[in-house]
């Protein structure tokens, strides 16, 4: 009889079910994981330096480009902060429509997120489902903000234009009709026995393992943890809508897969909300061309991403660039509980966890 031995496997940095150029390293006893080893800094692009050469207005883009399926999202945590930072306000009008755009991100990027997790399960029939929703929210970016994915979005003080006319009677034609789609992907799935063998009882984490491991955002909802910034520490106008935190107990990757679809209704509520509050005026408040802001001057604000808590902590330089950007990245944090769910499955089952994290290389290698 031979002898058991470790095998040591590399997954990725070139695997498609790795989202991007994560490596991870499995210790195997045969098809069975013993542990996991993360390997990143593939795609690193020293972002938070680069924002330390450049002034407030032109950092926005690089936001963009961290998390790039919910670039407006990375755009709102940013000029929040600075707004902060330098003691200025938006207007009424910029903060609705901050608040839907945002809103509309969210529901984009889990549409990604469910579209390419389906597919690593095998359910090739969601990518063309939920990428038909999402090409129209990326017209609707197109439309207002003039690009389609590294949106640039808001600017300190507001947005950098005004609303097309039409835009606002578009995306609530489409809220109108995207929750029936809703179901039709949960018809396709929620039962499926394909899907139920693959993410029940797979990668399963307790509250209290996820609170202590800093998860967030659905990663810790799905583990029974009623935390959502949106409602613990509102922002943007979050307080003056009416919306439902999506919480499942169970704490494995269906579990996970049920709050992000939840969330997903509870944004149409709440975009519809945010446009019909929204009112006429200027999108734009009165900020100054040069932000120059006292140095040593300093704030951190935090902001619920599609992936759970995103935050910025900017440190000002005296002038119109900051002495340090710091961004508290949700994909970064969530990515360490991988060892933690792996442990004890099959190698099969590392893509359905990879896909229930969620993560964007691009805010894992900032």
């Amino acid at each position: 009889m031979l002898e058991a031995k470790e095998f040591e496997l590399n997954m990725g940095p070139q695997h498609p079910s790795t989202h991007g150029v994560l490596r991870l390293v499995l210790y195997l006893d045969g098809e069975t994981i013993q542990d996991v080893e993360t390997v990143m800094g593939y795609l690193h692009r020293g972002t938070e330096k680069l924002c330390e050469t450049r002034n407030y207005y032109q950092n926005v883009p690089f936001t963009d480009r961290t998390d790039y399926l919910a670039a407006p999202y990375s755009n709102l945590g940013y000029v929040e902060t600075v707004e902060r930072l330098g003691g200025w306000e938006t207007t009424e009008r910029a903060l609705f429509a901050r608040l839907a755009i945002a809103e509309l991100s969210r529901i984009a990027s889990h549409l990604f997120w469910l579209a390419t997790h389906a597919l690593d399960v095998g359910a090739q029939t969601m990518l063309f489902w939920c990428t038909r929703e999402r090409e129209v929210i990326l017209d609707f970016f197109e439309a207002a903000l003039g690009d389609r994915l590294t949106t640039s979005a808001f600017r300190p003080g507001g947005l950098r234009r005004d609303l097309p006319e039409g835009w606002v009677e578009a995306v609530l034609g489409f809220c109108s009709t995207f929750p029936q789609r809703v179901d039709e992907y949960e018809t396709l799935l929620s039962k499926n026995r394909i899907w139920l063998e693959r993410t029940v009882g797979i990668g399963v984490i307790s509250g209290k393992d996820a609170t202590a491991l800093g998860l967030s955002g659905p990663m810790i909802r799905g583990s029974g943890v009623e935390y959502d910034i949106r409602k613990a520490m509102p922002y943007c106008g979050y307080d003056r809508v009416e919306f439902d935190i999506a919480v499942f107990p169970d704490g494995d990757s269906y579990a996970r897969y049920l709050v992000r679809m939840e969330e997903m209704r509870q944004s149409v509520r709440i975009i519809e909300q945010a446009l019909d509050k929204m009112p006429e005026g200027k999108i734009m408040a009165k900020v100054p061309r040069s932000m120059k802001i006292a140095e040593g001057a300093e704030a951190y604000h935090v902001v619920e991403s599609p992936r759970g808590e995103l935050g910025y902590y900017i440190i000002a330089g005296g002038g119109d660039t900051p002495y340090k950007c710091k961004i508290r990245a949700p994909s970064f944090c969530n990515l360490q509980c991988i060892a933690q769910l792996s442990k004890g499955h099959l190698i099969a089952d590392v893509v359905t966890l990879i896909g229930s994290i969620d993560i964007v290389l691009g805010d894992v290698d900032r």
